[in-house]
């Protein structure tokens, strides 16, 4: 007897994920727990594991297919036969009811997937022509791969460009179907390819970074701030005791630490920008819970520090330091990289000395730290000084902020950063 194994939530909010590899074939023996595939979720790869020991039976959904949280997978045999049986319909029962009154649930018709819109576009199919399997009548993958195999290719009706008119006074007009755009991070469709050229296939975490990223710039009116601050005393304060730290803690102390202390502490001051967009309601968040951007060769991935008004210097520093050996090694897990508030990317380890960052969505805004560069300044007495110098750029959703709190917020970091130094700065 053949039971079933959904799709899991694996994270606050996550409703789909996408199946990047099935680890288990029809045949296979598992053991409870055992991973039978890989799902992406947001920047993250998790494995879901198998809910009973027994022998897989099939598996109903294909790579890079994206299904929603609670939709059956794959079947199992239960070893010992010990599993739930669903009633089974009666081969007497009537089929099911093809009344005209009777309508069909079209409700996610409109929702497609990555791996949907990246096939439509492959293959200049009109998704509003064509009719989902899936739930609330969404598209699917399978559904794509039966029209291309049938090689009948549904298309937009041609109609006159005269034709397609606005609502005049609130009474609705007739208008063409609208033809599936491209999105942006899918423009590479008809590139020639040419003699020496490389083509790289874009990995599941890629994929899940470019949706992401997508989603944020065309949710969120994006709007963007920068102040300049004056690090020297940082630098000279870090630089005095960072061979004494190594040596005592066993790992580097960089800026780093020191900049997502004064970011937590402004946001202590101004709560309104540890936010997030809900729709109808903005929710302030009570928790800082900070995401530090942490990049590999061919990604970014955003693991938080949670509570993290609560550590000193040293306490964030050993955090930083373990999430990120976590990120490079490939050990970070997907709970690590939830309930983030604020995301802090530190742009300058590059040499970066501007940027405009895209927001971690949901969060309302995210900030870069550049690059610390020594630069000719004017000052108070009006001398010239060397000083290093730094620039926080910050991206906020103007739905949620407005440029006052931002940058008072700025203003906050400034001074927290500019009042460090050896006689009133502990790390511990």
């Amino acid at each position: 007897m053949a039971t079933e194994i959904t799709m899991p939530q694996l994270g606050e909010s996550v409703t789909e994920g996408t199946i990047t590899k099935w680890l288990v074939k029809p045949g296979d023996k598992v053991n409870k727990y055992d991973p039978i595939a890989e799902v992406m979720t947001d920047k993250v790869n998790a494995e879901v594991p198998s809910s009973y020991t027994g022998t897989i039976k099939e598996l109903l959904t294909e790579e890079d297919e994206t299904v929603e949280v609670g939709r059956v997978i794959c079947t199992i045999e239960v070893e010992g036969g010990a599993v739930e049986e669903k009633s089974a319909p009666s081969s007497e029962a009537s089929p099911p009811a093809q009344k005209s009154d009777v309508q069909p649930d079209n409700s996610e018709k409109a929702r497609y997937s990555p791996a949907v819109l990246r096939l439509a576009q492959e293959n200049d199919i009109d998704l509003t022509q064509v009719n989902g399997s899936g739930k609330g009548g969404r598209i699917t993958r399978k559904d794509l791969l039966k029209i291309i195999n049938s090689g009948e290719i549904p298309v937009a009706p041609s109609t006159p460009i005269t034709k397609q008119t606005e609502s005049v006074e609130g009474q609705s007009q007739p208008t063409a179907s609208p033809k599936v755009e491209k999105a942006p991070n899918q423009q590479a469709i008809d590139i020639p390819v040419s003699v020496g050229d490389t083509e790289i296939p874009v990995s599941g975490v890629r994929k899940a970074i470019a949706a992401n990223m997508v989603k944020s710039k065309h949710e969120a009116p994006h709007a963007w701030m920068m102040i300049e601050v004056d690090v020297t005393n940082l630098v000279n304060y870090r630089n005095s005791i960072k061979n004494e730290f190594k040596a005592r803690e066993g790992y580097n102390l960089t800026f780093l630490p020191f900049f997502l202390k004064a970011t937590v502490e402004a946001l202590k001051e101004y709560p309104q920008m540890n936010s997030m967009w809900a729709g109808d309601k903005i929710i302030q968040k009570k928790d800082i819970n900070m995401s530090v951007a942490v990049a590999t060769d061919d990604a970014l991935f955003v693991p938080v520090i949670k509570h993290a008004d609560e550590k000193n210097i040293k306490g964030i520093a050993r955090e930083i330091n373990d999430i990120a050996a976590k990120v490079r090694t490939g050990k970070i897990s997907s709970k690590e990289m939830q309930g983030g508030t604020f995301t802090i990317n530190n742009t300058g380890s590059f040499g970066s000395i501007l940027s405009t960052p895209i927001i971690n969505h949901p969060q309302a805004a995210i900030l870069s730290i550049e690059s610390i560069v020594k630069r000719p300044v004017v000052l108070e007495n009006d001398a010239i000084g060397i000083r290093s110098m730094v620039n926080l750029c910050l991206s906020l959703d103007h739905r949620v902020l407005d440029g006052l709190v931002c940058g008072k917020f700025l203003a906050k970091v400034k001074e927290k950063l500019e009042s460090i130094s050896n006689e009133n700065t502990s790390v511990y």
